[in-house]
């Protein structure tokens, strides 16, 4: 039991950073635009601000946990998290909104730490069932806090802001007692400090062919899902006429059911089909899912599409992250799992942008489908030439 309380606290860190996102999710728009009197537009901005700031910091926190170790970066984060959200539950305007989405995203920027931990302390051979165990606390988080975040809004924005960084220092004070330091953060031979956004990091990292091009795979697959964030509940209310909680359901729908995939389903899809063949079965999915969301007709039919998506995000987000870790250097996981995280954010910041502007300007289909032939072109790039580029792994 003893061996595994550091992938337990990974876990609860991952859990924590996505329940305190998601608390917001239900709330976010009604409180920017009948609170605060923002515009659609400006809750844009806010969405994409978050997944910037991660942008910019994940391979900065990466390459200091390089350096420093992988705790302390861990402990530091979670205090900043959860001062993003206290700005939230204080201050009552739009410029401190937005600031305490970037104060939020500063902390929230630990996601390629946390894959360098379970890196450092899983064997290859156990790295996907890790990174799986990190898609469950996501999955969780999705699941729980747009339920908790409707939950606590009855009382009021300022109970909810100070619930979500309440998880945060919760976290906090657990990973003080009971998160041991790994020491192969520790062993790195690289103890460059970096800056926020280090080009020269960036080039080291894509000047193996096969690193980037599992990089750029996660890429894909995070804009494609960031395309239906804001534009899945903007779908149910306008198109199918659901309510504010017809659309959670639905939210919750994809968590549970990557809770379902990345839990346990993936660890005995991996004993049968090779990462290649995971990664198309997962993008097939993916493609079936995004692109039938405009067209399910029924609840029904949009709860078989979620379904499939959601099914397709949970074969292919564990099993590229364990390939982003086997093909990265063991000396250099923080750096290399913080830019793959530094991208993501930024894929989840390209999401929301376009599929608001697709949504509205070129009709509610777009941003659909939009991540529909994005991953039908990473289904046939894994079909035909995957395998040449990471048979050696």
């Amino acid at each position: 039991m003893r061996k595994n309380i550091p992938l337990l606290m990974i876990f609860l860190v991952v859990f924590v950073d996505l329940v305190g996102f998601g608390i917001l999710m239900p709330i976010l728009p009604s409180y920017a635009i009948g609170h605060l009197k923002a515009s659609e537009s400006s809750i844009g901005i806010v969405i994409a601000s978050y997944s910037f700031v991660q942008f910019l910091f994940n391979p900065f926190f990466g390459s200091l946990s390089d350096k420093y170790g992988r705790r302390r970066i861990i402990l530091f984060t979670l205090l900043i998290n959860a001062l993003g959200y206290i700005v939230f539950a204080f201050f009552e305007t739009f410029p401190m909104l937005l600031f305490s989405r970037v104060i939020a995203g500063i902390g929230g920027s630990t996601l390629g730490v946390a894959q360098a931990y379970i890196a450092d302390v899983t064997s290859k051979e156990d790295r996907a069932k890790g990174m799986g165990l990190m898609g469950v606390a996501f999955g969780l988080g999705f699941v729980f806090g747009p339920v908790i975040g409707g939950i606590l809004s009855k009382w009021g924005y300022m109970v909810t802001g100070l619930g979500a960084a309440s998880f945060s220092l919760i976290a906090f004070s657990l990973s003080v007692f009971l998160l041991p330091e790994t020491s192969r953060a520790l062993d790195s031979s690289d103890t460059r400090m970096r800056k926020p956004f280090d080009l020269a990091s960036f080039r080291k990292v894509f000047a193996s062919r096969t690193v980037a091009v599992v990089i750029i795979m996660f890429f894909v697959v995070t804009f494609s899902m960031a395309n239906i964030y804001g534009t899945f509940p903007l779908l149910g209310k306008k198109i199918y006429h659901f309510d504010d909680r017809t659309n959670g359901y639905l939210f919750g729908v994809i968590g549970f059911v990557g809770i379902i995939i990345q839990g346990g389903v993936i660890r005995q899809l991996a004993k049968i089909f090779s990462d290649t063949q995971l990664i198309s079965l997962g993008a097939l999915c993916l493609v079936v899912g995004l692109s039938g969301l405009p067209f399910g007709g029924s609840i029904t039919g949009l709860i078989v599409i979620t379904v499939i998506m959601a099914c397709g995000s949970g074969i292919l987000q564990p099993t590229l992250l364990s390939l982003v870790s086997k093909v990265a250097p063991e000396a250099e996981q923080g750096m290399v799992l913080g830019i793959n995280q530094s991208l993501s954010a930024f894929a989840r910041m390209l999401g929301p942008l376009w599929g608001g502007f697709s949504f509205q300007y070129l009709g509610y289909q777009a941003p659909f489908l939009t991540g529909g032939i994005m991953t039908f072109l990473l289904f046939v790039f894994s079909v035909r030439f995957l395998y040449k580029h990471i048979q050696h792994v």
